[in-house]
């Protein structure tokens, strides 16, 4: 974690429309970052479905340090809402981040949407994390990618 507390950080909800270029570059190339080289998983991140999506966009001054994706109802997922492509800036693990961006990520599911269910496709080595906000699995293992992974589901508290 930078050395920057997290009330430094900035929240913003976005509607893919609501981006100014140089907030999609900074998603697209912090998505790019973590889930392309970090990860060495080359895979089409620009999907065509981030026009669909809410953005979470969290700021420490001009840098983008966390970020997820929300959708109100998720096709492949039998329509219940879901949150994707989280992520955290490298520098930015460890203090806590990426426990306040799924919060706040299931807590405007919980707050705005009507879903009584939320689903996720986890990577496994995730899968206790998620399960700490209350998403249990919900189908066998499955290769993503070249990444292990598991379809996670959590009924509205």
């Amino acid at each position: 974690m930078s050395s920057q507390s997290q009330s430094s950080i900035l929240w913003q909800w976005l509607k893919y429309s609501e981006l100014t270029r140089d907030q999609a570059v900074a998603l697209f190339e912090l998505r790019q970052n973590v889930f392309i080289v970090e990860q060495n998983c080359p895979f089409p991140d620009i999907d065509g479905l981030d026009p669909q999506a809410t953005h979470l966009l969290a700021w420490e001054g001009s840098q983008l340090v966390a970020y997820l994706r929300l959708f109100d109802q998720f096709a492949p997922y039998q329509g219940r809402a879901s949150i994707g492509r989280i992520c955290t800036h490298p520098e930015h693990r460890g203090g806590g981040l990426g426990r306040e961006l799924v919060m706040r990520g299931l807590q405007q599911i919980d707050d705005t949407l009507a879903a009584p269910e939320t689903e996720i496709g986890a990577q496994l080595y995730l899968q206790k994390f998620y399960q700490s906000f209350g998403f249990v699995p919900c189908s066998d293992v499955y290769i993503e990618d070249g990444i292990d992974h598991i379809h996670m589901l959590r009924k509205r508290p």
